[in-house]
């Protein structure tokens, strides 16, 4: 600790955030906390395996206009994504593959745009110091980290916002004689947008338009804003998201946007739509998890929104935070990802509050959430280890578990004991070794929460994948639908009931028959005269619904092979 205590972090801080090296350091921070789980952990359930389905078959089928999931239209999200994602595996990989690590690339991407876009802004204000600080904060917090590994849309979201807020903020500060901006950061900004609107439709427009109006009401003056360059543009926002959005009109008679506006958004704003419902508040004591190892500078950074107030560069984080949040919190469906387009406002502010001097109660507070964080944490992984792991993960569930802990308790410390930034500067390497051995390390042993990785990989012993030419497909699969499974054994794969399995099995084809199932199932080979051979079973928890499940692989009787 007395070397530690002896670092010049000032000085490391100064020499690494001149000019871009503060956005770069930013982004390669978000990298390091996002990389392990892209390479360790398996495809996820279910918004992931969704997507990176429905990528597989705009690959498969080439129709890169209507979004599909297996034999019905996926009409909730824009078709960015999915693009992202056929660009990424068309260059890295092959849809045959599987390979999730490929599907995952933008996402990986659009975090580090996010942590360089916060760090490039921040420091229009604040200077290249604190603005490294806030890309910091923002790239290795555990929200994003987490986002940064799964193939869906939130971190490329974050990206897409973060940067479209930066580029605003840039025009801001230059308002209020700040660094110059010149047409380059309008066009980003508009470019930023377009591409919001293609990755999640609304959610970037309203954050931006928010800030606008906040900012607007707040100042009492909006010339800065009228020259924003609308005439042009408008004009290069509707030509990326004008092209698609006209063919998938076309391609579906409308149908897209009933589905997205009616089926998917309206709910949403309605009521806890797929039972993801909370209380206002919900987000808010999310984020004490969700900023970790950051957590330590909430309190802090509140205070520091709410004194300083007045200066541009917080007014500025205050009107992206607190609007765009309050929506979020009123908004019936809550799921913890939702506010990830505000958490660059939190971490500006959370900079800021590292830079100056930091009142008593501050410290803490934080000090106090800190640890307390640190012990769920760990305690969490403890809990997490005995009721999924085996006496083969002790020691990463141990690893684990201490450096979460170490993050919480020698954060909380360092705080109360040296200046803020030494103490961010002990948790935030801790937090993302906690972190990387959590993903990279742990989850992806805990065998009984794998089960489509386990059943891909019992049939694939027995030579059971159509893909693998010696039985035909599709594998017909009663009781047990989650889209990992899908993506993992073939886009045909027939999800049904017990007597989808055992015409799979008259037809020559492998079959995987839940427990739940397997009375009927039993009836029905009994009474169609099949003898097939039971090749194994795998055992473990879906924890998309939080059942129990025993899945038993089947192979036609040898007497029905060619």
């Amino acid at each position: 600790m007395k070397f530690f205590a002896g670092l010049d972090l000032d000085a490391i801080l100064t020499a690494g955030s001149r000019g871009r090296r503060g956005p770069i350091l930013a982004a390669v921070i978000a990298l390091v906390a996002g990389l392990p789980g892209l390479i360790a952990m398996p495809p996820l359930d279910r918004d992931e395996s969704r997507f990176t389905q429905a990528t597989t078959q705009m690959l498969e089928q080439g129709d890169f206009v209507v979004i599909r999931y297996q034999d019905q239209p996926r009409f909730k999200k824009p078709v960015g994504i999915y693009w992202l994602q056929s660009a990424s595996v068309s260059l890295l990989s092959a849809p045959e593959l599987r390979q999730i690590w490929a599907y995952r690339i933008p996402s990986l991407l659009g975090a580090m745009v996010a942590a360089a876009a916060c760090a490039w802004g921040a420091a229009a204000f604040f200077g290249d110091r604190t603005g490294l600080i806030a890309g910091a904060i923002f790239g290795s917090g555990f929200l994003l980290s987490t986002e940064a590994f799964i193939a869906k849309t939130d971190a490329v979201l974050a990206g897409t916002t973060t940067l479209a807020l930066a580029c605003l903020a840039r025009l801001y500060a230059a308002d209020s004689g700040g660094p110059r901006a010149g047409r380059g950061v309008r066009l980003m900004f508009w470019a930023a947008l377009g591409l919001g609107v293609l990755v999640k439709g609304p959610i970037t427009p309203m954050v931006v338009g928010l800030t606008l109006v906040a900012l607007g009401l707040w100042d009492r003056k909006a010339g800065w804003i009228a020259r924003l360059g609308w005439a042009w543009g408008l004009i290069l926002f509707f030509a990326i998201v004008g092209p698609w959005a006209w063919a998938v009109t076309v391609a579906t008679d409308g149908a897209f946007w009933n589905a997205a506006i009616a089926g998917d958004l309206a709910p949403k704003l309605a009521g806890g739509q797929e039972s993801h419902g909370g209380p206002p508040g919900y987000h808010s004591l999310a984020a004490l998890v969700q900023a970790f190892p950051g957590t330590l500078l909430l309190p802090a950074a509140l205070a520091v929104g709410r004194r300083n107030r007045h200066e541009p560069g917080i007014r500025f984080a205050l009107c992206w935070l607190i609007p765009a949040w309050l929506v979020f919190e009123l908004t019936p469906t809550k799921l913890s990802h939702y506010t990830l387009p505000c958490y660059g406002a939190l971490a500006w502010l959370a900079a800021v509050a590292v830079t100056r001097p930091m009142d008593r109660t501050a410290r803490f507070v934080g000090a106090g959430l800190q640890a307390l964080i640190g012990i769920i944490l760990a305690g969490g992984v403890v809990y997490l280890g005995k009721l999924y792991g085996d006496s083969t993960d002790i020691f990463l569930v141990l690893l684990t578990a201490l450096l979460f802990a170490a993050a919480g308790l020698a954060g909380s410390w360092a705080l109360l004991r040296y200046t803020p930034l030494q103490a961010l500067g002990l948790a935030l390497p801790l937090g993302l070794l906690g972190h990387a051995a959590l993903v990279g390390g742990l989850a992806p042993h805990l065998e009984p929460l794998l089960l489509s990785q386990r059943t891909e990989a019992l049939l694939a012993s027995a030579h059971l994948l159509p893909r693998q030419g010696v039985y035909p497909g599709p594998v017909a699969v009663a009781g047990y639908a989650e889209p990992s499974l899908v993506f993992a054994v073939g886009t045909g794969t027939k999800l049904g009931d017990a007597r989808d399995a055992a015409e799979a099995l008259a037809d020559r084809r492998p079959a995987v028959v839940e427990a739940r199932e397997k009375p009927a199932f039993d009836a029905l080979i009994k009474a169609g005269g099949l003898t097939p051979r039971r090749i194994g079973e795998v055992k473990g928890l879906d924890y998309s619904n939080g059942d129990d499940m025993i899945l038993t692989v089947y192979a036609p009787q040898p007497e029905a092979l060619p």
